[in-house]
């Protein structure tokens, strides 16, 4: 089997830097004649090795785009569609659908058999193949060493990633309920899975993104929080003045639109705003003051007057009737289609999670977390924890079909990233430093509108404090 340090070097004998995504890529295929044919179409002014230098690799859109009319499309996350909440019953087939559709990914690049196959079988004994599960359980060894406890629908089994192979900087971010396959071998007793290779749904190498043929663009915001002593009202006032000389279509609105009523303790003294009702007529108010040209795409987060559970439904008629009719109300998450771009919107509350899961992440650091989700595939790929889900038959916070745009918010932080074809974006809030912030030591960068243009996907922070 080839090693990553094997790899690294032998592009360094030619003067060459390579990608870790390139590494990754040979050592997935395990073609070594691959890193030899890789250097013969290297052109002679290159550094570094990126994927385009990978003979075959041809860029690839995710699907086929069919624009219709109106422009804005909801293609998930449309109201009624999140589902009612029936207690247990669904958790079973919403797990079974998350490794079905996460592990199928796996698979397209990675053989597979079933963990009980291969347990039972001998021949397998200290040969390399492939297994795929859900991830039950992970823990450090005293020796320093990670181990995982994965599932299928046949059996678990203990598979190690020992700290002096490539696969340990992977098996560091090994996080419950994930969907992996690891490639290795498995012990001679057959109790114990060795790891060389971990591998996640993940985007394709080769994705490329859709962009519009007509021109368009679009501004991404989230995490108002109207009523709250510390919205910026000033500065959205700005905002809304610029909004109104330009010539953007689009408005993104990836939910907290207001603070809330009772989200946390002593809330109250911290309000402008005490009623719920008014809250929300006075977020109307705001969006009736922009520009009615525009489609204004406005989801929930975990301050709106929804249930807490993932997927959220839309907000509720009785708060919304005062607003325009250019707003358009989804679901938290939904994906929509502005000009056959397509644009994931998800508020981003399983950040905390996966903060707290990751060794290294920060709440500074907003557009690795959505890397992270995307090589997941998942939103909040974490069960059980900060983040509550809804458990239901299919399982609604997977990362399919792929979207240009991943724009989420909840952390206050500004964060914009692009990974494999898809733009990250978390443009922060128009709410100053709370006291909460202020004791966890967490600064977020207000007043900002992260804007994009259809065409080229190219973003542009603006900034109104």
């Amino acid at each position: 089997m080839l090693d990553a340090q094997e790899i690294t070097h032998r592009f360094l004998d030619t003067k060459l830097q390579v990608h870790p995504e390139v590494v990754r890529y040979i050592l997935e295929n395990n073609e070594p004649d691959l890193i030899e044919r890789i250097l013969a179409s290297v052109p002679r002014d290159a550094i570094v090795v990126s994927a385009k230098h990978i003979p075959g690799i041809r860029p690839t859109r995710d699907g086929t785009r069919f624009l219709v009319d109106p422009e804005v499309e909801v293609v998930a996350g449309s109201a009624g569609t999140s589902g009612a909440i029936n207690g247990t019953s669904d958790y079973l087939h919403y797990f079974r659908d998350r490794y079905a559709r996460l592990g199928g990914m796996i698979r397209s690049r990675a053989g597979s058999m079933p963990i009980e196959g291969l347990i039972r079988n001998t021949r397998y004994r200290q040969e390399e193949c492939t297994v795929i599960g859900m991830v039950v359980e992970v823990k450090t060894t005293t020796n320093g060493h990670r181990i995982a406890e994965i599932e299928d629908s046949s059996g678990t089994i203990p598979v190690l990633f020992r700290k002096d192979r490539p696969a340990f900087a992977d098996a560091e971010r090994i996080i419950p309920d994930e969907v992996i396959g690891v490639k290795g071998k498995l012990s001679s007793d057959g109790r114990l899975f060795f790891a060389e290779i971990l591998y996640r749904p993940d985007i394709r190498i080769d994705n490329a993104p859709f962009k519009s043929e007509q021109p368009g663009k679009a501004v991404f915001i989230s995490d108002v929080h109207v009523g709250s002593d510390t919205f910026l009202e000033t500065c959205w006032n700005k905002f809304a003045d610029w909004l109104s000389d330009s010539d953007y279509s689009y408005l993104l609105i990836a939910g907290d639109l207001v603070d809330g009523i009772g989200i946390y303790p002593g809330q109250e003294t911290e309000l402008t705003i005490r009623n719920i009702y008014e809250q929300y007529d006075a977020f109307a108010t705001m969006m009736r003051n922009l520009p009615s040209r525009m489609k204004i795409i406005v989801a929930p987060g975990n301050h709106d007057v929804v249930r807490g559970a993932e997927p959220q439904p839309v907000l509720p008629e009785q708060f919304t009737r005062r607003f325009p009719s250019n707003c358009v109300l989804v679901e938290n998450p939904a994906l929509v289609r502005l000009q056959g771009v397509r644009v994931l919107m998800y508020h981003g509350r399983s950040i905390d999670d996966m903060i707290g899961l990751i060794p290294g992440a920060s709440y500074d650091q907003s557009g690795l977390m959505m890397e992270e989700m995307l090589q997941r595939r998942h939103l909040a790929p974490a069960y059980g924890r900060r983040t509550p889900i809804a458990a239901s038959k299919t399982d609604r916070l997977i990362i399919d079909p792929l979207p240009e745009i991943l724009h989420t918010g909840h952390v206050h932080i500004k964060g914009i990233t692009t990974y494999r074809g898809v733009l990250g974006i978390n443009a922060g809030t128009w709410q100053s430093q709370t006291k909460f912030q202020k004791q966890m030591n967490v600064n977020p960068t207000p007043a900002l509108a992260v804007t994009v243009d259809l065409q080229t996907l190219i973003p542009e922070t603006f900034s109104f404090a």
